[in-house]
């Protein structure tokens, strides 16, 4: 895929988009939009990351179904008992609820890691900067803390992998001292760079007088079409929801909403529409390119 046709929007498009597919993620624990948050995060963060994203989703199946397995070993709530452990029941309902929270759970995940690729921190700054500038600029240098302090570490690792003392086949005693050197020499060098970033930004004359903000971004014709598409199928969805298309509990006993209900399979197709608009974005922009490079 080329770069990102849904990032190409909007900053307040993208961080409304994320708001609702993660509020939605954490609220939905009905087996169909479960699947299709899961699906369309999937989706997303292949457009998103390529190769790279089916690494991690290998990565999340085992913690999938030990979240699912272990959830009926805590929770004995349950009509239908399929065997004992330890004299405590393994109920089928509890393994149902576990299944749910395993899909919500990596479906959150999945979101977030194309979250980290689209809403970057020159764009929280645009959304944020004018209304908090303070905790804005101290979330997005914490937000850019975190996956520079996984590059230093590496460095870090690597240099003393070149002298020489590289704990990774010596002693456990050895490999934690190394790992304490580690954090050691990081925690030096973000002391470090905090003070310098702070003597730059008092030169620089931060916080004298009123402060300004500058953007390339702007809102156009797209944007505006876009969000408001976006609206009217979450208003939708909140609706459906409300009136219990997507009502389902699993203990004590199990009830999912299904076709009995005439608004379940409209807020299905209107919330997977909703989730999967970025991937259909990023696909046309990547079918359109190919269709103009041919014609070269």
């Amino acid at each position: 895929m080329r770069e990102d046709a849904f990032s190409s929007y909007n900053p307040v498009i993208n961080f409304v988009f994320y708001i609702g597919a993660l509020v939605f993620g954490m609220v939905f624990v009905h087996p169909a939009f479960l699947l299709c948050s899961v699906t369309a995060a999937m989706a997303y963060y292949i457009t998103v990351s390529g190769r790279k994203a089916f690494r991690m989703m290998a990565g999340l199946i085992p913690v999938f179904l030990v979240i699912s397995l272990v959830n009926p070993l805590l929770n004995v709530s349950g009509a239908t008992v399929l065997f004992t452990v330890f004299g405590r029941p393994y109920t089928l309902e509890a393994l149902y609820y576990g299944m749910s929270t395993g899909g919500m759970f990596v479906g959150i995940i999945l979101w977030f890691a194309s979250y980290s690729a689209v809403m970057t921190s020159d764009k929280f700054m645009y959304i944020f900067g004018r209304l908090a500038p303070s905790v804005s600029l101290v979330l997005t240098m914490i937000l850019r803390l975190i996956p520079a302090f996984g590059q230093k570490a590496k460095q870090i690792a690597g240099a003393r992998r070149a002298i020489g003392k590289y704990g990774g086949t010596a002693p456990v005693k050895e490999r934690i001292s190394d790992g304490i050197t580690i954090i050691s020499t990081l925690t030096g060098w973000a002391l470090e760079g905090g003070i310098v970033t702070g003597d730059s930004m008092r030169s620089r004359g931060y916080g004298c007088g009123r402060r300004t903000s500058f953007s390339v971004y702007s809102i156009g014709k797209k944007d505006i079409v876009l969000l408001g598409i976006m609206l009217l199928l979450t208003a939708f969805v909140i609706f459906c929801g409300i009136n219990g298309a997507a009502k389902a509990s699993f203990t004590p006993e199990l009830y999912i909403a299904g076709r009995e209900m005439k608004l379940f399979v409209p807020a299905v197709a209107a919330y997977f529409i909703l989730l999967i608009t970025p991937t259909v974005l990023n696909i046309a922009e990547e079918i359109k390119w190919r269709i103009l490079r041919s014609g070269i």
